[in-house]
């Protein structure tokens, strides 16, 4: 390969160098000469040597290879597998920068996306402890050295790390990994090989509810044939005694989505429960739910307080999932409309509504932008919209009905800073002032930071 003479570095030089600032991915940023290179474990302020092993036009990748001096935000690293596998990217920095880190994060697209530096933005809630939160291991499964092995893959590749501690995932998750793990090795069950498409055993999914220890196996595979069932589901249920569901997920499809369309229920019902906020939650194998569960009941209170609802209001709850949020706004509003895309989330919204005897609560499928489009239209109106989106933020054809049914207020839960920052900007171009915004740390280790924003209608 050529060398390009246009960037002042090339592949493999090596160089000391000063890091300057994080990118949002918490990655190092050095320069030479103007030029950014991208460091994975720098932090600001310390020097290294390093060596080059990606150029482009605008930036470069270069590797640490010798950290000459340490910044006082470094503490030591658990893993540094963690690193490699993008699990944990920020394990190296002390807890208090982290969440200094995803203040800024927040701060930046505010000033740069949504032109607004002003907004009143605080700072980080965080963990007492940052480890050992996650409720939800999605785990793939390979052949490494002629067994069957449980891991992450290394970053950017589907190349195996075996692994057995992930640090932070629930400890029960990872010791039930493991036992599920040797089980399947016991009755030879093939793991999948990608390359070929051949084998069956593709991932193994543990979900534990944080306060009532209910665990649910999840077994992903390529066929429906999984040999010996008679002998793993019991052996299962004697390793996991607290294991209440288990199911076959089957995905035949060559695809980085983890779940395909079928299942088979092996043990139980597809459900197990967990609470927030003293309500109780049945969360099937496909329902979307937080994965701290400390946290969330700390970023729905935000909501709450943000909310400051008398009993008189109608709400909606936009990307409602299985009702977490709708139900938690349930016992100060009027009556609270939640909307959600898939049905099988709908469903449970409505057995959870039922469980905990709430009666204000309509749940309607359907698409967020369509449904809202159609309420605006109908002429009906609400005092708080709440919206969760996903990480690519809100359609614009959402956000010309909110501005149509105009709720006084409007509360944006966000788990990614740069799409709430151009949401934000559109709403305000439409009439809204954003007062405020709360981030939320629910996942420690990594860059990842929800927010929380409240929105006013301007009055005229």
């Amino acid at each position: 390969m050529k060398a390009d003479k246009t960037v002042p570095v090339q592949k493999n030089e090596k160089h000391t160098v000063k890091i300057e600032d994080l990118t949002h991915e918490g990655m190092g940023v050095a320069k030479i000469d103007g030029y950014p290179l991208f460091i994975e474990d720098a932090l600001p302020g310390e020097e290294m040597e390093v060596k080059i092993h990606k150029t482009g036009k605008s930036f470069g990748y270069a590797k640490s290879m010798k950290r000459l001096t340490s910044s006082q935000n470094r503490v030591e690293v658990k893993d540094e597998n963690f690193t490699r596998a993008g699990i944990a990217p920020l394990q190296h920095m002390h807890y208090p920068a982290q969440l200094t880190f995803k203040k800024q994060q927040v701060k930046n697209v505010m000033k740069r996306i949504a032109k607004m530096p002003d907004v009143k933005i605080f700072d980080t809630i965080g963990m007492a402890e940052p480890w050992g939160y996650r409720n939800k291991a999605q785990v793939p499964v390979r052949k490494v050295n002629e067994k069957l092995t449980t891991g992450f893959f290394r970053r950017n590749s589907h190349d195996l790390i075996p692994m057995e501690n992930f640090y932070i995932q629930d400890p029960k998750i990872d010791e039930a990994i493991i036992k599920v793990r040797d089980i399947m090795r016991t009755y030879s069950v093939k793991p999948y090989n990608e390359k070929e498409n051949t084998g069956n055993l593709r991932h193994i999914i543990i979900r534990r509810g944080y306060y009532t220890g209910e665990m649910m196996v999840i077994l992903v595979t390529r066929t429906a044939k999984l040999f010996p069932t008679s002998k793993i589901i019991p052996d299962i249920l004697e390793a996991l005694p607290e294991v209440v569901s288990i199911v076959q997920n089957i995905n035949p499809t060559r695809t980085n989505t983890i779940l395909g369309e079928d299942a088979i229920v092996l043990y139980g019902e597809d459900q197990y429960k967990d609470t927030l906020l003293g309500k109780t939650y049945e969360i099937s194998h496909r329902s979307f739910y937080q994965v701290n569960p400390v946290q969330t009941e700390k970023l729905y209170s935000v909501v709450l307080d943000y909310a400051e609802l008398t009993g008189e209001e109608t709400v909606i709850d936009a990307y409602s999932g299985i009702g977490t949020i709708t139900l938690s706004l349930a016992d100060k509003a009027k009556h609270v409309y939640g909307i959600e895309t898939v049905e099988p989330a709908v469903e449970n919204a409505k057995a959870n509504a039922a469980l905990n005897q709430i009666e204000n609560v309509t749940f309607e499928a359907g698409l967020a932008e369509e449904v809202m489009v159609e309420w605006s239209k109908e002429g009906r109106k609400a005092d708080v919209l709440v919206v969760d989106p996903p990480r690519k933020g809100l359609e614009g054809q959402f956000i010309d009905a909110v501005l149509e049914m105009k709720p006084t207020k409007m509360i944006y839960v966000s788990c990614n800073p740069a799409t709430l920052a151009r949401d934000l900007a559109l709403l305000a171009e439409g009439g809204y002032t954003v007062e405020k915004i709360q981030p939320v740390d629910l996942f420690p280790q990594t860059n990842h930071v929800e927010s929380v924003a409240l929105l006013q209608l301007k009055t005229v």
